[in-house]
């Protein structure tokens, strides 16, 4: 049995949210959407669960924080390579969201960072393929340096 992932998130303004996944390119599920969440389908077995704030409520007894003041999680997603990086980020920008920091460059890695109109973080990056299957470290020695 494969394994969905599923990451669930908050919103203040679900046709918004709506509005601004679906600017990165990504669908909605419309067999998991409804007036209190709408279903993200990133990749094969990838989701995110917008839900408003009252619904995603239900679901813990813990009090909810503000993802624009309280950092909760940043999503990573990988890209196949630094212009699918800068790609996605860009949508994500032109629908609405922020880039609150410069993008990194590692050499063997590269990211950027987006938040959605809620403030929910998103880390985009690629890594050499080398670099992936040996380690920074290891990557770093074979080129002569040490990683950053």
């Amino acid at each position: 049995m494969t394994t969905d992932i599923f990451v669930n998130l908050t919103t203040s303004d679900l046709p918004r949210s709506k509005q601004f996944f679906q600017g990165l390119g990504w669908e909605l599920n419309p067999l998991f959407s409804d007036d209190n969440a709408a279903c993200v389908v990133i990749d094969e077995h990838v989701y995110l669960m917008v839900l408003t704030r009252e619904f995603f409520a239900t679901f813990t007894q813990k009090q909810l924080a503000d993802p624009h003041t309280h950092a909760l999680v940043q999503t990573a997603i990988s890209a196949d390579s630094r212009e699918a990086v800068d790609d996605l980020v860009e949508k994500a920008l032109a629908a609405g969201g922020i880039e609150p920091k410069e993008p990194q460059d590692y050499g063997f890695m590269y990211s950027r960072d987006f938040e959605d109109p809620d403030g929910n973080e998103f880390s985009v990056l690629w890594m050499d393929p080398t670099a992936a299957e040996k380690g920074p470290e290891a990557f770093m020695a074979d080129q002569g340096g040490a990683p950053a």
